[in-house]
């Protein structure tokens, strides 16, 4: 099926799909097909109105007619980002059909399979299962089942009689909680004929669930097909994820049990010292230059910490993100972010939020004395806090210039970004409602809570796509050049072993900036190392004036 550029089934109906403006490669365009299948299946069940019909002297309850879902769904196509006002209404009931063909609706007495669907009275149902499309997923430790069960799975695109096995990707439509609410109503209503007797849910499954809810969720947004290259499944733990989103103060920041996992007392007054200057100060002795020691004794403790806050194991999933920093992305790294951030260990993540709300204050506060002869207080900030933040185990190519540019996001989206999604609490407590009542088994199957929306610009080839990450790239590593040379405060020994360093893994960079061994000299008000020619002058022969 995979090889086919237009599989049969639910994948057709995503004719109606406009040309979709991404920045991804197109051969991902098949997770795009799942991804509007899913998206409008999921809001045709949360907000179409259902209702009591009769025919043939009979009612019938939590029904629809076809014209009511005709005009319903034309409505919602015209006015989804991701289809627009020039689809017809032909269009919307071939979309009907499509969904009586694979049992998104059947017709009051339980029939579908065929596309004998018009623009009438005839009346229709939502039946239980789930028409969600499932995407193929290669983490079989988020399961309790085997890998060759998830081998059969994986084979196994569509279920119609099961819940699917994945998540939805990204719908483009803003859910009320009125329509998800009724929408998860009608579904229960629907089974309790057949509801099973519910089962305990273990703290495993528990744990299980919101290792499954989060990894999904986080590789829905990242759009990718499998996380494996930037994280292990089993480095997920379960219980730091509960506890960052549980217990938090009024603000969301983090609450540590045990104290002696948190910030010296002496750093803490530290930090809310230069956080609320010179409010803080007015009552306090100081004395010149006092805010620089100050900041100086923060810095230290940091800079001193045994590993950089978000932990070396998860230096490729961060990184991972860093490609989505660009303006039209904006959303989607923070989303990103505000999911990794989770993973942390509590106290980490208190520590970082802790940072990121003094140095985001700090930078933004015009009356913070001056810390530094050469830099402003907002460079300062991401120049000395970056590698305690995002640092790699082992050295990699100049890699605090991924950190700055990470610092610097997280310095401007820390509130989102450090706060608790509730969409995630409200997936995994439905999760374990649905594991408790036996619609699902396995705390690995099956999700139909929406996901955020996202949107994205023009589509281009993957080698334009490569194109422009090394061109992004470059740019960088050229503006981190810029930096170490513009840099007063290093010292000259320092900069000339930076400098050669950045020669030795950048050489064409470096040559671009330096094309010749004088530009080079002028830096360092060196003499030239090739010395220029001197002048020689022709001697003149003096004729003697005697004949």
């Amino acid at each position: 099926m995979e090889s086919r550029s237009v599989p049969p089934g639910p994948y057709r109906a995503t004719k109606l799909v406009r040309q979709r403006r991404t920045t991804r490669p197109a051969n991902r365009s098949r997770g795009c097909h799942r991804l509007y299948w899913n998206e409008i299946t999921t809001s045709f069940r949360a907000g179409m109105p259902l209702r009591k019909h009769r025919q043939h002297f009979k009612k019938y309850g939590n029904c629809f007619t076809a014209g009511e879902a005709v005009d319903w769904l034309y409505d919602l196509l015209r006015n989804n980002n991701n289809f627009g006002p020039e689809v017809t209404r032909q269009q919307t009931i071939q979309l009907l059909r499509k969904f009586l063909k694979n049992h998104v609706i059947e017709d009051i007495k339980g029939r579908w399979g065929s596309e004998n669907l018009d623009d009438n009275s005839q009346l229709f149902r939502f039946p239980a299962n789930s028409p969600l499309k499932s995407f193929p997923r290669r983490h079989p430790e988020l399961r309790k089942n085997s890998i060759e069960n998830f081998s059969k799975d994986k084979d196994s695109i569509f279920k119609l009689r099961n819940l699917s096995r994945r998540t939805p990707k990204k719908p483009g439509l803003h859910f009320s909680q009125e329509n998800i609410e009724k929408m998860n109503h009608v579904i229960i209503n629907e089974d309790q004929e057949n509801s099973v007797d519910n089962r305990e849910i273990s703290p495993e499954d528990i744990e299980e669930v919101w290792r499954y809810i989060i990894l999904i969720y986080l590789q829905t947004i990242l759009g990718v097909s499998s996380l494996e290259e930037v994280i292990n499944p089993n480095q997920v733990v379960p219980q730091y994820i509960m506890y960052n989103m549980t217990n938090t103060s009024k603000h969301g920041i983090v609450i540590l049990q045990d104290k002696s996992d948190d910030l010296p007392h002496w750093v803490l007054s530290a930090m809310k010292c230069l956080a609320n200057w010179p409010r803080s100060n007015m009552n306090n002795p100081t004395y010149v230059g006092f805010e620089r020691d100050v900041f100086r004794t923060i810095a230290d403790y940091f800079l001193d910490l045994p590993e950089p806050l978000l932990t070396f194991e998860y230096y490729e999933l961060f990184v991972s993100i860093l490609g989505l920093l660009q303006p039209h992305l904006e959303r989607v790294a923070i989303d990103a972010l505000q999911l990794c951030c989770l993973l942390l260990p509590p106290p980490n993540r208190r520590k970082l939020q802790l940072l990121m709300r003094m140095i985001s204050r700090m930078s933004q506060n015009v009356d913070m004395p001056q810390l530094h002869d050469a830099m402003g207080t907002r460079s300062l900030m991401i120049h000395t806090f970056s590698r305690c933040v995002l640092c790699c185990a082992e050295e990699v190519d100049l890699d605090e210039l991924l950190a700055a540019r990470l610092v610097s996001f997280l310095m401007d989206h820390h509130q989102e970004i450090l706060q608790v999604p509730s969409y995630l609490q409200t997936a995994v407590d439905k999760h374990l409602d649905y594991l408790k009542k036996g619609y699902i088994k396995n705390p690995g199957d099956g999700l139909i809570v929406p996901l955020p929306t996202y949107s994205y610009c023009k589509q281009i080839s993957a080698q334009e796509f490569d194109e422009q990450k090394v061109s992004t790239s470059q740019a960088a590593i050229a503006e981190l050049l810029e930096n170490i040379i513009k840099n007063k405060s290093l010292p000259l020994k320092e900069k000339r072993k930076k400098l050669k360093q950045f020669q030795k893994e950048y050489p064409l960079i470096y040559q671009k900036r330096f094309p010749t061994t004088e530009s080079e000299a002028v830096l360092f008000g060196d003499k030239p190392t090739i010395k220029q020619p001197m002048l020689i002058l022709k001697k003149t022969k003096f004729r003697s004036l005697r004949y």
